[in-house]
């Protein structure tokens, strides 16, 4: 059995140890590198834990993400040899001159880590509580360790963080989800295609044991997924069914639950940074975990752009060095001055501006109902006056609701909502919402999302038969179903719906009109396509690779009938949005309240 090349060298400023060993409590040993300061000492560590082999090169790996952060953000090159970039993991380069220890691990089965992949699994989630607490204790360790990292190498942050491992100190969730069912596998329900089409793309290509087909490091020239090759039926018994797991548990079953956080048992001082266009994956989990996490000491940051960028420029970069040096370096200097919730709110034309708030949502909320007026296809502030009905191709473009060109600017920063009721021509419908925002011309305002660059405002969906809620957890700003239950529709009998929107922000101008579209099927963009990125299989027309549309989900003789909209007075469809007056406006208001009180 060829074996792997473990030494320690001197590169760059940096002490490397190469292809360090970690044995797991099974006996399986796990590959790491190791970046630490030349100087001898006890430093605080920084670690993840993640399935895209640590030797492989962002641009090598990630080509066309790479080429777009690195024109348009200079920042993120500067001042680094770049040849140590990994995909969604820190530049040891910009963080080592720190007095930081930056540990990269390939996950079981990737890399050049040996074994069965079976992602965010128990069996993933304990490896990395023991890769943190062998950092913890090596003899260049300060005994307090950081996790920091984008999408995978943030979203098990969240499940590490429910076993507290006694040396872990704190974390940084950038763009991390939490909650398998909800946020990642099924949206209101139905089946996301985007796991499937990931685990093809971005780890079946860097599995141990693929050997010449997973490249070679451009440091040190060895082989990216280990020294072996591997027959392919041996590497596909050494991975799991991933879609086909994913298809065969459509509830929020034991499967789904072992994949997901015990908000309760997370006390670990975090930063939750999130991205408000990463609508199908992200977003969700950040703001959850924010709200619902036990730790006394948590942030929230939200921001905009490419999903991977903000991590690597000076901005995102920044912040996470303050949190960091506060609670592993005692350096309270910079991050005493953060505030606790940091929101870059959107503006049409790609602009965000920055503001400091004391909690999410925003206390000073005008929660506002924007009820569906038939007659014109409105959304007004006025419940409508009589009774009427509305139907669409149920897997069709659906139908839009728009506002008047609004009077006067206005800020919607929050999670939203939709009521509806609905009947079916069959046992089921899928009702996709999703909130837009129109010029006075109606030409429709998108963003550059996370990785889609026609990102629409905000997205919610809801598979009829997945109504129930759970009572407990739900807010009239955010419904929360239990999906533990199919309720199949009567044919043409209304039933009752609560729809959760994700979170957004945007700052709609005076003379543009805010929009509602009810859909059977994902958002398209009206003008061109935004184009292919390497990692993804299809292009991107709006949703980015967040689609449903995988037909065992969604087979045509449950889905592809007629959707009925029903409206009336006592059954009013609304959308609740969330309206931000501005902090002196509201000031003012309290004022006034507290006088007449």
């Amino acid at each position: 059995m060829a074996t792997l090349n473990e030494r320690s060298e001197v590169r760059d400023g940096m002490r490397i140890d190469w292809n360090v060993p970690i044995t797991m409590d099974d006996g399986l040993v796990l590959r790491a590198d190791v970046f630490r300061p030349v100087k001898e000492g006890r430093y605080p560590v920084l670690i993840t834990y993640g399935p895209y082999a640590k030797n492989l090169a962002f641009q090598d790996g990630y080509p066309s993400a790479w080429r777009i952060m690195a024109e348009k953000h200079p920042d993120v090159t500067a001042n680094s040899t770049n040849q140590y970039q990994n995909w969604e993991v820190v530049d040891p380069e910009k963080w080592v001159p720190h007095d930081y220890v930056c540990i990269r691990v390939d996950s079981r089965g990737c890399g050049c880590s040996p074994g069965v992949i079976d992602h965010f699994s128990p069996r993933e989630t304990k490896d990395f509580y023991d890769c943190i607490e062998w950092a913890g204790v090596q003899p260049w360790s300060s005994g307090k360790v950081g996790l920091n990292g984008i999408s995978y190498l943030a979203m098990n942050q969240w499940h590490v963080a429910s076993l507290q491992p006694p040396h872990l100190a704190a974390m940084c969730i950038w763009e991390g989800s939490a909650d398998w069912y909800r946020d990642m596998t099924h949206h209101g329900g139905m089946l996301s295609t985007f796991w499937e089409n990931w685990f093809d793309m971005q780890v079946k290509t860097v599995q141990y044991g693929a050997g010449e087909r997973g490249g070679r490091s451009r440091v040190h020239g060895e082989l990216v997924c280990g020294p072996e090759t591997l027959p392919e039926a041996q590497l596909r018994q050494n991975r799991i069914d991933f879609g086909g797991l994913i298809l065969a548990h459509p509830l929020d079953d034991q499967y789904h639950r072992a994949r997901s956080p015990v908000w309760d048992k997370i006390t670990t001082p975090l930063f939750s940074a999130a991205n408000w266009g990463g609508q199908g994956l992200h977003p969700r989990g950040n703001f959850e975990g924010f709200v619902r996490s036990a730790s006394k000491d948590k942030w929230l940051e939200a921001h905009g752009i490419e999903h991977w960028t903000h991590f690597y420029t000076d901005y995102g970069r920044e912040q996470q060095l303050a949190f960091f040096d506060y609670y592993l370096h005692g350096k309270k200097a910079k991050w005493s001055k953060q505030p606790k919730v940091l929101l870059q709110v959107r503006h049409p034309g790609e602009k965000f501006v920055a503001r400091g708030e004391d909690e999410w949502p925003i206390k000073r909320t005008k929660w506002t109902k924007f009820y569906l007026d038939p007659p014109s296809n409105a959304l007004s502030l006025k419940p409508p006056s009589g009774a009427s009905k509305l139907e669409f191709a149920a897997m069709g473009d659906g139908i839009t609701f728009l506002t008047p060109p609004l009077k006067q600017d206005t800020e919607i920063t929050g999670p939203s909502a939709l009521k509806l009721f609905v009947s079916s021509s069959t046992k089921d419908a899928d009702i996709f919402a999703i909130v837009r925002v129109f010029t006075g011309d109606l030409k429709e305002v998108v963003f550059q999302g996370a990785i889609d660059p026609h990102t629409p405002i905000a997205q919610g969906w809801l598979r009829a038969s997945h109504r129930k809620l759970d009572k407990k957890l739900s807010e009239p700003y955010r419904p929360y179903h239990t999906h533990d239950t199919v309720q199949p529709l009567a044919k043409g009998k209304p039933v009752e719906l609560d729809i959760e929107i994700w979170p957004t922000s945007i700052h709609v101008p005076a003379g543009y009109r805010i929009g509602l579209s009810i859909r059977g099927k994902d958002y398209e963009y009206g003008g061109a396509s935004g184009g292919k990125l390497s990692n993804f299989k299809n292009e991107l027309t709006g949703c980015g690779p967040f689609l449903h549309n995988k037909p065992e989900d969604r087979p045509p003789t449950v889905f592809n009938g007629t959707t009925t909209l029903h409206i009336s007075r006592r059954k009013a469809p609304y959308l609740l949005l969330p309206v931000i007056p501005p902090k002196k406006q509201a000031a003012a208001a309290t004022s006034a309240r507290k006088r007449r009180d």
